[in-house]
């Protein structure tokens, strides 16, 4: 008998170790769940706080406010019906879509001023396919030994050359001529500039 009151007695603590683990854990929950209470307390109560707590003031804005343009002349007084019918004098700029001298001379200019340099830009490009033909390979023999007893290529890219350098002259002088009927004319020396 020795042997089984100690086994018994082992039997009964494990049986109360696990009657009694339910309810541990149960009191754990229930003061978990209390906590948890007090927190949606506090949130409950800070809400009503919230909501009772004075609206801040409306802080008007540039935004808020519309801007009415009205007839009123805050600087001066409206023109009189007599002043709007008035001959239009020399100070008064030509009428809408007419260009002013200057303008006119401005226009004129610029666009001479870019065909020089599409011209300029048209040169480069053939001085530089004629460095490339000076190199130029050819895997056909006989079409190299054609091109070094003729140098026929070459010839037509210095002749296209000499041609755009005639071209850019003549535009350079068209912008001398420009400048001198601009002075005849009496308009001012600045607007032949950029």
């Amino acid at each position: 008998m020795h042997g089984k009151i100690p086994k018994l007695a082992a039997g009964f603590a494990l049986a109360a170790l696990f009657l009694a683990l339910p309810a541990r854990a149960q009191q754990q929950d229930s003061q978990q769940s209390g906590s948890g209470d007090a927190l949606a307390e506090a949130a409950r109560k800070a809400k009503e706080e919230k909501q009772n707590a004075p609206k801040p003031k409306k802080v008007y804005t540039d935004d808020d406010i519309s801007t009415k343009k009205s007839d009123i002349s805050v600087v001066g007084t409206a023109p009189t019906p007599a002043d709007a019918t008035a001959a239009p004098d020399a100070t008064t700029p030509p009428a809408k879509g007419a260009l002013t001298p200057e303008q006119k001379w401005r226009k004129q200019f610029g666009e001479q001023r870019a065909k020089i340099a599409q011209a300029e830009k048209e040169l480069d490009l053939l001085q530089r396919e004629e460095n490339k033909a000076g190199l130029q390979y050819y895997s056909d023999p006989t079409k190299a030994m054609k091109e070094q007893l003729t140098r026929e290529d070459l010839n037509q890219k210095a002749a296209k050359i000499e041609a755009k350098k005639k071209q850019i002259a003549d535009l350079k002088q068209q912008m001398d001529d420009m400048e001198d009927q601009l002075r005849k004319e009496g308009g001012d020396a600045g607007w032949a500039r950029e």
